[in-house]
């Protein structure tokens, strides 16, 4: 202070103690207000400007403000949301999920919630909104837009499941080993993840102008086995671009099944390919039953579909890849059989059987019958048949150009009648055809060589549309029975011929010996006597029926050396002089070198050659002994000696038998084979040696 009459009096100094204070109650005052401006911009700033919608609401819902956010994330003005409550936009299904929560957001911490929000234009937005409880007893609702998210979400949860299903499908598939089993799968895991009442696979035939329907299920089960054009099939689109195709009302198109098979209970369908590298195979489709609450198949649940059919039709190309190796090595297998049956019998019973079994297996016919043609009377008679009802067809015979078989023999060119009941028939194919229910027909003409040999036959009861493959074995097979036949036909003569050739040349043999009889008029008899004897002591002692058969030859032909000895020798009265003797007993030499040149007699040669040879090994012409004189002439040696002792010669009487038979037994272990002497006295004591007058 200057002075102190120039200082503040109390009063003065409290009135500007007051004026301070009052000053700076309205500077913080002024501060405040400054302050609450300034926050109060920042909020309307960042409520405006805020990317999620923000709304606030009272405590019966209805809104106070709302930021351009919500307002565009609703497509509604401001104004036009100011004048709702927020019930109004919560969905149906949320708002009775999720009430608004009001009174629990008033009670404690903030609450988040997710719920769909109804736009102006009838749209769904999926929020995730937080509700506070402000101050004033408004509820701040900032709720952000997922939508896209959750759909993203949603088709990654649908992946999943598709490929969870795809993975599930294909554990089931690969227990399958054919496409019978396949397809059966199929179509039930369908049913169970689409919710369908009806599928079907449709397969192309190979003409891809044909299609059928493999297995039908549910709605579709009756149409099983149908075979339809493809133009008039209802999966015709997908055939034409190889794409999927729905129809929310399958009873409204036009159907290709007939009707009274469920067709008209079919509401919504969905047809899709059955593709592999490209490869369009068929078609799979489901459906659903008509009505009022019938669902349309949603994209989701065709995109299934499709994944299903891609991996089906994969599948579906192995198993037919690995079909048809299996076909044709069964086809291989069962031409191996028909070859070994044709090689291995003569007997054309036991061929055809083979045929007919490997014709029925392989072709899976029901019926096959194989008619041969007789070449004298030009008639086809049935030789072997399979699979008639109890018919026996042995008594039918057809003429060329009679019934279908006659048809095909005539015309040389098979005959396919795919439609059975359309085809003219006569009287004679009627009574083979009757009561048989026969639906398919195939006749195929046997030639072998050019010639005609008969006819095969193929009968099927349900209608059939064979491809390329199955004709062609069809073909290969009737080949094979051609063969059979001629390859019998060709046996036959041969065996005639050589019968015949046999019997000449037996008769030629009988015809030597004959003539050496007749050479020989005291002997006159004597080859075919010892013949008889000789052949029964050998068949006694065991040899067989081939062996018995040069046995016979041999004991024939037993004196065709002495062709070679002189007339004045051989037909001399007298005994021989020594020099005779010694020509007389070179002619089983020259029954050698006469017999050994023809193969036909060679076997035949034992006894020609060493019916002279003694037990002793005194005999001629080389001096064998014992066993290693062949057990043929050992027989013949004692049947020889017994029938000429036992006959008259020009030098002596005929010997009584008992003498004869005396002389054998003397003779045992020195001429002859004890052996043989004993077998030939057994023969006579049974009395079966010689007739009731003694000769053989």
């Amino acid at each position: 202070y200057a002075s102190e009459a120039d200082a503040f009096g109390p009063g003065e100094v409290e009135l500007l103690r007051k004026l301070a204070d009052n000053l700076s109650f309205g500077i913080k005052a002024l501060r405040d207000r400054t302050a609450f401006k300034e926050s109060e911009v920042r909020y309307h700033s960042l409520f405006q400007q805020a990317t999620d919608g923000i709304l606030s609401v009272d405590a019966q819902g209805r809104i106070r403000e709302c930021n351009p956010s919500i307002c565009a994330m609703l497509g509604y003005e401001c104004e036009e949301l100011l004048a709702k409550n927020l019930q109004e936009l919560i969905s149906p299904e949320d708002l009775a999920a999720k009430p608004l929560m009001i009174a629990q957001a008033a009670e404690g911490e903030p609450l988040f919630v997710e719920r769909k929000l109804c736009r102006k234009d009838g749209a769904v937005v999926i929020t995730e909104a937080s509700v506070t409880k402000l101050e004033s007893g408004l509820l701040l609702e900032i709720a952000r837009d997922v939508t896209e998210r959750k759909q993203r979400e949603e088709e990654i949860r649908a992946r999943n499941a598709e490929l969870a299903a795809l993975y599930g499908l294909s554990t089931h598939m690969r227990a399958a080993k054919r496409t019978a089993e396949l397809l059966p799968i199929v179509l039930v895991e369908i049913h169970r993840l689409l919710g369908a009442d009806g599928s079907r696979v449709t397969l192309l035939l190979p003409d891809r102008v044909l299609c059928t329907i493999a297995l039908g299920e549910g709605l579709w089960k009756k149409s099983t086995g149908l075979t339809i054009p493809v133009e008039q099939c209802f999966c015709r689109p997908v055939v034409q671009t190889g794409k999927p195709y729905a129809s929310e009302d399958y009873g409204a198109e036009a159907r290709a099944l007939p009707p009274g098979s469920k067709e008209e209970e079919i509401g919504p369908v969905a047809f899709v390919p059955l593709k592999s590298e490209e490869e369009l195979l068929g078609v799979l489709g489901i459906a659903r039953h008509r009505g009022a609450d019938s669902r349309p198949f949603t994209p989701a649940e065709v995109r299934l579909l499709a994944a299903i059919g891609e991996m089906v039709g994969n599948v579906l190309r192995r198993l037919k890849l690995y079909e048809e190796a299996e076909r044709r090595l069964r086809h291989t297998q069962a031409l191996r059989s028909i070859d070994m049956a044709i090689t291995g019998s003569l007997d054309l019973r036991v061929t055809f059987k083979v045929i007919l079994d490997e014709i029925t297996a392989q072709l899976g016919v029901d019926a096959a019958a194989i008619l041969r043609l007789d070449p004298y009377t030009k008639t086809l008679k049935y030789e072997a048949w399979r699979g008639f009802r109890g018919k026996n067809l042995g008594h039918i015979a057809l003429g060329l150009g009679e019934g279908f078989a006659g048809r095909a023999a005539l015309e040389r060119s098979s005959l396919y009648l795919p439609e059975l009941g359309e085809a003219e028939q006569d009287a004679a194919q009627e009574q083979l055809l009757a009561g048989e229910g026969f639906a398919a027909y195939y006749a195929v003409p046997l030639i072998a060589k050019g010639h005609v040999q008969g006819v095969l036959e193929i009968f099927c009861r349900k209608p059939a549309v064979p491809d390329g493959e199955w004709l062609e074995f069809l073909e290969t097979l009737a080949g094979q029975a051609a063969v059979a036949i001629d390859n019998a036909e060709l046996f036959h003569d041969l065996e005639r011929a050589n019968v015949e050739l046999i019997r000449a040349y037996d008769a030629t043999i009988e015809g030597w010996a004959y003539a050496l009889d007749l050479k020989d008029e005291e002997t006159e008899g004597h080859s075919r006597r010892v013949t008889e004897m000789t052949l029964r002591i050998a068949r006694e002692m065991g040899l067989k029926d081939e062996e018995l058969v040069h046995v016979r030859r041999g004991a024939l032909l037993h004196d065709i050396g002495k062709m070679g000895v002189p007339d004045a020798i051989l037909l001399k009265p007298g005994k021989l002089t020594d020099e005779e003797w010694e020509i007389m007993r070179r002619h089983p030499v020259y029954a050698y070198q006469m017999l050994s040149r023809i193969g036909y007699l060679r076997p035949a040669l034992d006894i020609p050659y060493c019916h002279h040879e003694k037990w002793d090994g005194t005999g001629y012409p080389r001096g064998l002994k014992g066993e290693e004189i062949p057990l043929p002439a050992r027989i013949f040696a004692v049947v020889d000696v017994f029938d000429a002792l036992t006959s008259d010669r020009p030098y002596r009487p005929a010997w009584p038998k008992e003498k004869a038979l005396a002389y054998l037994r003397q003779q045992a272990g020195r001429h002859f084979d004890p052996r043989v002497v004993e077998a030939f006295l057994s023969l006579t004591e049974q009395n079966l040696l010689f007739e009731g007058d003694g000769t053989p």
